[in-house]
């Protein structure tokens, strides 16, 4: 029923929480005691089962045919579909945990097992056992699951949870070469799906940029951290931040990799919605049963002045400004833009950031908030759509900053304050990013693209583009609908310069 919804606000694909069928009882004593159950469903027990609870008749054969629908109408509705799996552990724990699978079959193969004490299960996950995905019979195990989910499935890619955890051999060293993760590269059934890394595990391997094989895509949790530090008011951040923005080539050019190798975003299920990173200094789990142990710590957060919710109007400007900084800064980089369902509209969890067993008004989304918050919605449906009409946005090579196409000008160049300025890379103080990216054919409109964290304004001189005029696209610091226009209603910038607002991004398009 959200799929028209979907569709308007400019979605291509939709990456779905764990389907497999799960342990919903699987959470803390003291959580379970509160009532609470496992919700996301990191806690997989049947991999080729969808899971039972979600659908509306959970016989056998009706519920894989409700997948089907719902990945069938997506499909028609020209959207994609991902599944986040999880293949780095299963619901039965540890030594103590249930049997419900592969322990009463194999555990002894399908776990990673001490070497002189069987009872002892190896953790590389945080979750009390880890798949031992480099042994051949559980490797082709992995692959063949994958190959059901897209051959009966009909599902489009696939996001691993903790893939890292893939990467370890049987006694737990990291491998160069797993096999595990170049069986699902090279799948013949797998050829044209996608393939998405969160590319760390809970023991400390951290893999982003440098993850297995070509193929993969990977959640970039560098890109994430500086540009909330970045959004925050961090200085001295605008080298990092220009090479984020840029695709993150430091990490992926040197392996022969693509932009599309990063998957940029700013939030995800796991941790602060971006309501939540604006709105809290610290996380506010006590819902959860663990006093509040649970969770991230480091959420590179800031509140705004005020802890929590407030009604005070200046504080609650400057947190939607902020969102809209976020928004901008993700959907203007280069690589593959990620949302967290919900953000669009400003959907809290009232300060939780882990809200994986709250099966309730606390981390449902409240779609009452997509009307209150039109102005919102409509701010990253015309944010996608300018992406979208910008090759220049979705390069497929790095930028180089060197003169190419028809116009023989650089791909992007960097400015300071005035136009013909150079950055100062190393400016501990720098809050501000700027840069023009040329149109890839002539057809396309160029971009000026200001990022003004600082709290002061700032004055910019336009660069002086032959044959052409600048237009103002995007100002976040002005109130709706003028925050974002649409080309047919863009007006000649008349002035060689415009003030960017403190904690603003500003974009200019030409004609």
């Amino acid at each position: 029923e959200k799929i028209p919804y979907l569709k308007e606000l400019g979605i291509s694909h939709v990456e779905l929480l764990p389907v497999m069928a799960f342990d919903e009882q699987d959470v803390p004593q003291h959580t379970a005691e509160l009532g609470l159950k496992n919700y996301w469903g990191y806690s997989t027990h049947s991999f080729f089962s969808p899971h039972p609870g979600f659908c509306v008749t959970p016989e056998q054969a009706t519920h894989i045919h409700e997948f089907r629908d719902l990945v069938k109408a997506l499909h028609k509705a020209g959207i994609g579909v991902i599944l986040d799996v999880v293949f780095n552990h299963t619901s039965e724990a540890g030594s103590s945990g249930p049997i419900i699978n592969f322990k009463g079959i194999s555990g002894d193969m399908f776990y990673h097992l001490d070497e002189f004490d069987k009872s002892i299960f190896h953790d590389y996950t945080g979750c009390g056992n880890t798949v031992n995905a480099n042994h051949p019979l559980v490797a082709n195990f992995i692959i063949s699951c994958l190959e059901y989910w897209v051959r009966e499935m009909h599902v489009d890619g696939f996001r691993f949870d903790l893939a890292s955890a893939l990467a370890r051999g049987e006694q737990g060293e990291v491998l160069h070469n797993p096999p595990v993760l170049w069986g699902i590269e090279l799948s013949e059934q797998l050829a044209k799906t996608k393939l998405i890394a969160e590319a760390w595990d809970a023991a400390g391997l951290y893999q982003v940029g440098s993850f297995p094989g070509y193929r993969w895509g990977e959640w970039n949790g560098r890109y994430r951290d500086i540009v909330r530090r970045f959004i925050r008011g961090d200085k001295g951040l605008i080298q990092e931040l220009a090479t984020r923005v840029c695709g993150s080539s430091d990490l992926y050019e040197p392996h022969g990799r693509l932009p599309i190798s990063s998957i940029n975003f700013v939030t995800c299920h796991d941790g602060f919605t971006l309501h939540d990173l604006l709105s809290y200094n610290h996380k506010h789990n006590e819902a959860n049963g663990e006093n509040s142990q649970d969770g991230c710590n480091n959420n590179l957060s800031y509140n705004c002045g005020f802890e929590g919710e407030t009604q005070d109007p200046a504080i609650l400007a400057l947190r939607r400004k902020q969102a809209k900084n976020a928004l901008a800064i993700l959907l203007l980089s280069q690589g593959v833009p990620m949302l967290l369902a919900g953000d669009e509209f400003l959907n809290s969890q009232h300060g939780n950031n882990n809200g994986y067993c709250q099966d309730n008004e606390l981390s449902w989304l409240d779609w009452n908030l997509a009307k209150h918050n039109a102005d919102m919605v409509n701010f990253v449906q015309n944010m996608i759509a300018l992406r979208k009409r910008h090759p220049s946005i979705m390069r497929r090579h790095f930028l180089t900053g060197k003169p190419s196409g028809e116009r023989q000008l650089p791909d992007i160049s960097w400015h300071w304050s005035n136009a013909d300025e150079v950055p100062c890379w190393d400016d501990p103080g720098a809050r501000l990013l700027r840069y023009t990216l040329v149109g890839v054919d002539i057809h396309e409109a160029d971009l000026h693209i200001v990022m003004n964290m600082d709290h002061e304004p700032v004055m910019i001189t336009l660069p002086t583009m032959k044959g052409r005029y600048w237009c103002l696209a995007v100002d976040t610091s002005l109130p709706p609908p003028r925050d974002i226009v649409h080309p047919k209603d863009q007006k000649r910038a008349h002035k060689s310069s415009y003030q960017v607002a403190g904690r603003s991004v500003v974009v200019f398009e030409n004609h």
